[in-house]
């Protein structure tokens, strides 16, 4: 899967280092077998289902009587050839794709982008590592390893907020080095973006011929549900990263590879690989259910029997499916570090300049919708926790609370003011009422489509529609029926956060409208039945993440023990911004005693 050997690697420092799929992924182990012939068409034969040693015994012992391992070449010969660098007493960088967060003193934590010296690399599945002067293990798949290894770390990663670094002929100032050799280094990285991208089609094609196709077939084992859970819309990648890969190679001057104009590529794919926010999203539910598949012995087996059939690497099947999280976050290191060895004269230098930005859009939008979807879990537990609820749920129109806060609200001019709880979504805006005596408790009133409203910021002094003297007011007035809803703040500083809060909320709808982000409605309904069963069942109503706590529970006094590909549970490239739905609801009193 690697683009070099350990042959490859030794002689030439500045060969690249390329990882193309998590390194270090656990193999399927084989104490007990099941009888399940795989036919060369990808049909399985459903008579054979025992649990008798059989056939499926014959089928591995075939393949590894054969020489059949198909792991890295060289049988971890990358991994090999690090370790002789490091013993030789050189110095070996990787680039942090996802941030490790980690409260192990043990573990080292870090950013995506950061780059960490490797200090061994003998564990598949953790290296030891260092940042400045803190030293620790960490997941060798949450890191790329950088392709030209022979620069000092401080000048290292690029500017890429600038664009390009102060000084565009510092690389050869501070290398010492000539063009020549600077030439050599974007060689390096371009070999690297092709390489890495046949290598990934591979493995994309392998997935869908290896795995969905035979899963297909066997429609005792698995409901077209179960295939759309684990596998998600990686169909959709194949066929997009086919024509990327297509484009690639068009580009590709295999005789001066410095030469290579693939900047344009990137710009040109850039709305296509927003397609990879769907299968970042159900990467989660892909990771339990195969969870709960495997914890059955035939899926065990099934599924590695499906890997010998299609003579795929030594990696489980969870470890092959991490490999599109990884790419789409891979992708801005890989364009930072080639725009740092491309001179402003190249002609792909604004390109490669715009690439980098687009795909870090890309990751940011990824990043985003993750987000968004991580938060209708919590919106689906906090509408269970409000009483007498009447009407549609706040899922079927919304998917974001933008703010909340107490108002004292006016209706019409003969009413009297109430003091009411309000929750602004998109499209929106939600009113609940505090029980008398329990003031932890709310009960639902009213609601406000935002769609039809306007705001009016109003003056202190008297209203002269309610005839009441207002402060730190704005009123709602609805475009279609003319009703008119008057709100107070109790500070001017609270009006000035609502108005604010509107504007946002009219910018969310809009830039949802245009990025066409939406929630399936299955997604809607399992949010609202998770949070009915957690209702039902007398738990806390404080907001739980199994995904996370399934991921980050075990811990480890030494060597980690988890499955580093496992752990992987957000995408931070670049660091995504934190949610603000917590912080929101934390003021309302049901939430706290």
């Amino acid at each position: 899967i690697t683009s070099a050997t350990a042959l490859d690697i030794l002689p030439l420092k500045l060969h690249p280092f390329s990882q193309s799929t998590p390194t270090g992924l656990d193999c399927v182990g084989w104490k007990r077998r099941v009888t399940f012939p795989v036919i060369a068409d990808g049909a399985l034969d459903k008579t054979a289902l025992t649990d008798d040693v059989g056939s499926e015994e014959d089928l591995y012992e075939d393949f590894r009587s054969s020489n059949h391992r198909y792991g890295h070449p060289g049988g971890g010969g990358e991994q090999l050839a690090i370790n002789e660098l490091i013993s030789d007493g050189s110095v070996v960088y990787a680039e942090a794709l996802w941030d490790h967060v980690t409260m192990d003193d043990q573990e080292l934590g870090f950013k995506a982008g950061d780059v960490i010296e490797v200090m061994d690399a003998t564990n598949k599945e953790w290296w030891w590592g260092r940042i400045l002067d803190s030293e620790g293990w960490f997941p060798a798949s949450f890191v790329r390893l950088r392709v030209n290894q022979d620069e000092p770390m401080e000048d290292y990663p690029v500017k890429a907020e600038g664009g390009k670094d102060d000084d565009s002929s510092s690389g050869t100032r501070r290398f010492g080095m000539g063009q020549t050799t600077k030439d050599q280094m974007r060689t390096n990285v371009i070999n690297e973006i092709i390489s890495t991208e046949r290598d990934y089609i591979k493995h994309l094609k392998d997935i869908c011929e290896g795995y969905i196709k035979q899963c297909r077939k066997r429609a005792d084992m698995f409901t077209e549900e179960q295939l759309k859970t684990i596998f998600g819309n990686i169909e959709d990648i194949y066929r997009c990263q086919k024509k990327f890969v297509k484009a690639l190679e068009k580009k590709f001057n295999k005789d001066h590879p410095h030469l290579s104009e693939v900047g344009s590529c990137f710009l040109e794919y850039q709305t296509e690989f927003q397609i990879y926010s769907e299968y970042c999203n159900n990467h989660p539910n892909a990771c339990m259910e195969l969870s709960r598949l495997t914890k059955v012995n035939k899926y065990v087996y099934f599924f590695e029997a499906c890997r010998l059939l299609q003579k795929m690497i030594d990696i489980s099947l969870d470890g092959f499916l991490l490999t599109p999280v990884q790419k789409i976050c891979k992708y801005p290191l890989q364009l930072a570090e080639l725009l740092k060895y491309t001179n402003p004269q190249h002609r792909d230098f604004k390109d490669v300049e715009a690439a980098l930005n687009a795909m870090k859009n890309v990751a940011r939008l990824i990043n985003e919708r993750k987000r968004r979807l991580e938060n209708i879990d919590k919106i689906a537990q906090w509408q269970s926790s409000i009483e007498d609820w009447e009407g549609e749920d706040v899922l079927v129109r919304s998917s974001e609370l933008i703010y909340s806060g107490e108002l004292t609200k006016v209706s019409h001019p003969q009413a009297k003011s109430q003091q009411r709880m309000f929750f602004l979504f998109d499209h929106q805006l939600v009113c609940c009422k505090k029980d008398l005596l329990r003031r932890d408790i709310l009960y639902y009133k009213s609601r406000i489509n935002m769609d039809d409203m306007e705001i009016l910021d109003i003056e202190d002094g008297k209203d002269k529609d309610f005839s009441i003297s207002v402060k730190n007011a704005f009123k709602l007035h609805c475009r279609n029926t003319e009703e008119v809803h008057l709100f107070c703040a109790k500070k001017p500083e609270q009006k000035q956060r609502w108005l604010k809060a509107f504007e946002n909320e009219r910018r969310q709808v809009q830039l949802d409208q245009e990025t066409g982000f939406s929630i399936t409605e299955m997604q809607k309904k399992q949010a609202m039945l998770n949070a009915s069963k957690q209702h039902h069942s007398g738990k806390p109503k404080a907001v739980t993440r199994p995904y996370y706590d399934f991921l980050m529970r075990q811990k480890h006094p030494t060597l980690p023990t988890t499955l580093p590909q496992q752990q992987v549970f957000m995408l931070a490239e670049p660091k995504r911004k934190p949610s603000n739905f917590w912080q929101n609801i934390s003021r309302l009193t049901p939430f706290r005693k």
